[in-house]
């Protein structure tokens, strides 16, 4: 008897954790929200609809219809936008959190790397992630930590495990270019010194560095094809070239191959050119893009990402080479941007912030697209629906349909009429939780 009991009991004792996992693996019923907006622009679509009804079931948006008639689920939390516009969560697609726009007063670039330990880049970018958040930016492209590594992929965990809020992240690591390519640069020759971004040489060299930043959680690669720029001998922009063509084809291949994509720095000139017959994804910034490398993009589906708004800071005085390059860079800039929009290059929002400091508003790029000529609604879309397709997420952010992410946004008025309204977001949804802003709830 004693032997029977003993196997019931252990039976038994057995059992409790598989029924546990059992009833943990049962499917929870996933509570409803719902947005009443008083006008939607859902990021795709090339007109705003009135009085719609946004149900969002989880971190996923279940359905969106006319107001009228639409039945609200039971129990359901009802978010009243009636007097907003809501969007769906913006993009960014050029970005560096690990970059504060460093004053040059207080040791500028070279002091982030050879002062402040990572612990603090880190914890500043946290504040950078939260402060793009707070704007209504829920996705950046992340484009390379300048000397903090993988730090990018750590921040990354952190959102995505909810330790910190922040916006979804896709992270480039640490960045790729030459000998003399790029900082940090000026000190005695016979020091080693470190530098923003991983440097190679050679076919060979670059397509390992690839290979590592990837094994390492880099999302997309960034390569540096230029490095400075200065006005040239006949008043042109001119800018150094860094890597190959033959370089460049090895990253490309090789990242392609993971299914990752790249994007290449080109100012101009030999660069730019190099970039574009090495295969990239998307052209970083484009101050001086020639008609034919312009229709070159066209033809091979290049995107455009151009960061207007960096351009137009920190001027040298008018007088000084330095100042006299960088009022060339910034109305060659507006001629090749006016030029790709005309013919159709597929442009993304992009503001390099970072390089602009994180305090000042993110969305001061939207008027600037719109002042050379682009729309208010293909300036929303270049930072909803547009940048989502760049970055292979068609579908999931950037839109206001069923099946995305419930990622929104909410301005009081109307950002058709004047852009600027996108700089003052009044409500921030990520997955389906509040982040900014409750609305009024019934």
């Amino acid at each position: 008897m004693r032997t029977v009991c003993w196997v019931v009991l252990v039976t038994l004792a057995a059992s409790v954790p598989l029924l546990a996992q059992d009833r943990g693996a049962m499917p929870q019923r996933k509570a409803f929200t719902v947005i009443r907006a008083g006008t939607l622009i859902d990021g795709k679509s090339d007109t705003p609809r009135r009085d719609q009804i946004i149900v969002i079931r989880g971190n996923r948006i279940d359905s969106v219809s006319d107001g009228a008639g639409t039945k609200i689920p039971p129990g359901a939390t009802v978010i009243d936008l009636s007097k907003a516009t809501v969007l769906p969560g913006l993009i960014d697609s050029h970005t560096h959190i690990f970059l504060q726009g460093e004053d040059p007063a207080a040791g500028g670039y070279d002091a982030n790397i050879l002062k402040y330990p990572l612990a603090l880049r880190a914890a500043r970018a946290t504040v950078a992630a939260r402060r793009a958040l707070e704007q209504g930016f829920t996705v950046l492209r992340d484009v390379e930590t300048e000397g903090a590594g993988y730090g990018d992929v750590g921040i990354k965990q952190a959102i995505e495990a909810g330790y910190i809020p922040g916006p979804r992240l896709r992270v480039a690591t640490r960045a790729i270019s030459t000998t003399g390519g790029y900082p940090l640069e000026g000190y005695a020759p016979e020091l080693v010194m470190p530098k923003g971004v991983q440097v190679i040489d050679g076919p060979v060299e670059a397509r390992k560095a690839a290979r590592e930043q990837l094994d390492h959680g880099a999302d997309w690669i960034k390569v540096y094809m230029t490095h400075r720029s200065w006005v040239g001998k006949n008043g042109e922009l001119a800018s150094q070239p860094t890597l190959t063509v033959e370089e460049l084809k090895a990253i490309v291949e090789e990242t392609h191959g993971w299914g990752k994509k790249v994007a290449c720095h080109a100012y101009s000139g030999i660069g730019m050119q190099r970039a574009l017959d090495g295969g990239c994804d998307s052209i970083e910034h484009g101050l001086e893009i020639s008609d034919p490398q312009i229709a070159q993009m066209v033809k091979q589906g290049t995107w455009y990402c151009p960061t207007i708004s960096v351009y137009y800071t920190d001027w040298a005085p008018p007088d000084t080479p330095e100042g006299q390059r960088d009022r060339l860079r910034a109305s060659a800039h507006e001629e090749s941007f006016k030029k790709a929009l005309k013919v159709g290059v597929k442009i993304v929002f992009g503001t390099d912030m970072g390089g602009i400091p994180w305090t000042e508003p993110i969305a001061q790029e939207f008027p600037r697209m719109v002042d050379l000529g682009m729309s208010p609604m293909d300036a929303i879309k270049s930072a909803t629906s547009r940048a989502a397709e760049m970055l292979d997420m068609t579908g999931q952010v950037g839109v206001v349909a069923p099946g995305a992410y419930a990622d929104l946004v909410a301005v009081q008025g109307d950002p058709l009429k004047d852009v600027k309204e996108l700089g003052n977001i009044q409500f921030v949804m990520k997955d389906g939780k509040v982040f900014k802003g409750e609305g009024r709830t019934n």
